[in-house]
């Protein structure tokens, strides 16, 4: 059974921080006001400036930057990975709090070069990683001891959530994560992706073995990975995919998730952004695939 007693203090800070955050956009009017002065690049990163009470200090985001919604109306620089320098040096920010990974490398050369302080914040998909990205921007925001008190809250609901979510290995249901069915190709997640962090978290075990990072893998494949369940992220329009239409695809269709029509849909950020809400997106899929007993 799962005890709710950290996940729902966790749900406290989080509605607290949140909170904070709503008072700053109706004051600002959904954009900036005099006091920001930090530019965030990725998700979880943003999320955890909100978290340590500092969102009234965001001047823009990136468009990874989805959660809370508050932050969606802010200026947006742009994905992550494909920045311009023009875009991210027209927001004034003066510090830049960056995910691992942002880039182009030579678009982080020019803001180098302007004297923009910029902090990148490694990623990881552990809870110690996470613990340690609080760290990172809760020092470069001056709010350390905030940071902290946050990390301890992140690391106890985790803790918990991980806890309730354990089970026998015998009992474990084998989950594929399906990127994309992009012109009839199924793209899946095997070793030392996020995707397979977050199952093997939440008390699953990732049918696609013996492939590292995001692979296009061939109906064979798919047999031999045998998985329950189907697992992707919610998309709209035409990135969508119904579970008929799924798994009417020659390679799902023998698939024991194909016959128990298993598929779960999350939202991405939460899944896959291992930020503070990450004991969140445990819980939540570990209800989904072993149900709110499991």
């Amino acid at each position: 059974m799962t005890r709710p007693s950290a996940v729902t203090g966790f749900a406290g800070v989080m509605t607290a921080a949140l909170g904070g955050l709503a008072a700053w956009a109706v004051a600002a009017q959904g954009l900036p006001g005099d006091e920001a002065d930090v530019l965030s690049i990725g998700g979880a990163v943003t999320e955890v400036v909100v978290a340590l009470d500092q969102g009234h200090r965001l001047r823009a985001r990136d468009s990874t930057s989805t959660y809370p919604p508050e932050v969606t109306g802010l200026p947006d620089v742009g994905y992550m990975r494909a920045l311009s320098p023009e875009g991210v040096l027209s927001v004034g920010a003066s510090l830049i709090l960056a995910e691992e990974g942002a880039g182009p490398a030579e678009t982080l050369e020019v803001i180098r070069a302007a004297e923009v302080d910029l902090v990148a914040v490694p990623e990881g998909l552990t809870p110690e990683a996470i613990l340690h990205k609080i760290e990172v921007i809760g020092t470069a925001l001056g709010v350390p001891d905030r940071a902290e008190a946050l990390a301890a809250e992140v690391d106890a609901a985790l803790d918990e959530a991980m806890q309730d979510a354990d089970r026998p290995e015998a009992e474990r249901k084998r989950v594929l994560f399906v990127l994309s069915t992009q012109g009839g190709k199924i793209n899946a997640a095997g070793q030392g992706t996020g995707a397979d962090a977050i199952i093997r978290m939440a008390g699953g075990i990732n049918a696609l073995q013996g492939v590292e990072g995001y692979k296009q893998i061939g109906d064979e494949a798919v047999g031999l990975a045998a998985p329950d369940v189907i697992l992707m992220m919610q998309r709209g329009g035409t990135h969508d995919i119904s579970a008929e239409a799924l798994f009417a695809m020659p390679a799902m269709r023998l698939t024991p998730a194909a016959e128990a029509s298993a598929l779960v849909k999350m939202d991405g950020l939460l899944l896959l952004g291992f930020g503070p809400r990450t004991a969140e997106a445990v819980t939540a899929l570990n209800h989904a695939l072993y149900g709110q007993d499991g």
